[in-house]
């Protein structure tokens, strides 16, 4: 690997490390509703980018993009995050976390479909497995029964990972948009979250200036810089061993929410989280087999 794609893989890999930290800033955030969340973490990341462009002389250019790029851009960013701050506000973090974290199974299982790529054993072995997991935690070892007062929490953290899986390989089609298109991607998603916390919630402002920290270290680092370095790795380093790594997600995530006091990790947790990631490196066999590269995407 020449030094330069050694470096912007080393990037991209800071991205899974910010991921880890987006639940744990979530729930410190207070009770600020979702889509405010949303709208001020994006708000506040996508202007913050566009000052830079303009500061070190970078052309707005890149923001010139077709409508079915923005489409995906942004649909792809306000939604899962307005249900992965969904699901964190109406169910257990930590339970909410690992169900989320189902999207690196699901992208390896889309991914499966795409032309050129089969579907192997060993990939819907990995999603059943990830699943048995997620049943688990939700059930407590007791069954699938939902509790209905998180439910929507645990449907919202279902959908957020089915979101991103599905973002995540219709991108992997779009690698000539330039990494500065994220900027507007970040503003688009900001303004349709203001307009959908105007139509459905109340506003509940973080209280006091930790609350107030909380929502600039996301919109600084999970909701912000994550996004810029990920796509930089993929486009300029080994996307395998990004895609490998993205399976650590779960794991970091579920622990910096329990070290932070934000849930346990008691026998049921552990196992079930030990299930997901395992499903998700049994369904990643071929990234650490050898496989010959596959071509970029154009």
């Amino acid at each position: 690997m020449i030094p330069t794609r050694r470096r912007a893989t080393a990037i991209g890999l800071t991205a899974v490390v910010m991921w880890s930290l987006l639940g744990v800033f979530t729930a410190a955030s207070g009770d600020v509703p979702p889509f405010l969340l949303n709208g001020l973490c994006f708000g506040l990341s996508g202007l913050a980018a566009t000052l830079w462009l303009v500061a070190s002389g970078r052309t707005l250019a890149s923001l010139r993009q077709p409508p079915g790029v923005w489409l995906v851009g942004t649909g792809g960013l306000f939604g899962f995050h307005a249900l992965y701050f969904t699901a964190l506000r109406h169910a257990p973090p930590v339970e909410a976390n690992l169900i989320n974290y189902l999207w690196p199974l699901l992208i390896v299982l889309f991914s499966g479909l795409l032309p050129g790529e089969r579907l192997r054993a060993h990939h819907v072995a990995g999603v059943g497995l990830g699943f048995v997991g997620a049943a688990l935690l939700i059930g407590r070892g007791g069954g699938l029964s939902l509790s209905s007062a998180h439910a929507l929490g645990y449907g919202a953290a279902v959908a957020s990972a089915l979101t991103w899986s599905i973002y995540s390989v219709v991108s992997r089609r779009m690698a000539s948009v330039p990494t500065e298109a994220v900027a507007g991607f970040c503003l688009a998603t900001a303004a349709l979250s203001f307009v959908a916390h105007a139509l459905f919630e109340e506003t509940v402002l973080p209280a006091g200036p930790l609350q107030w920290t909380m929502v600039g270290l996301l919109a600084a680092l999970p909701v912000g810089a994550a996004f810029f370095v990920w796509d930089h790795g993929v486009k300029r380093g080994d996307i395998q061993v990004l895609g490998a790594a993205a399976y650590a997600a779960p794991v970091l995530s579920t622990l910096t929410l329990v070290a932070a006091g934000y849930g346990t990790l008691d026998r049921v947790t552990g196992l079930a989280c030990l299930l997901v990631t395992g499903g998700a490196l049994l369904a990643a066999k071929d990234l650490f087999a050898g496989r010959k590269p596959e071509p970029s995407a154009a």
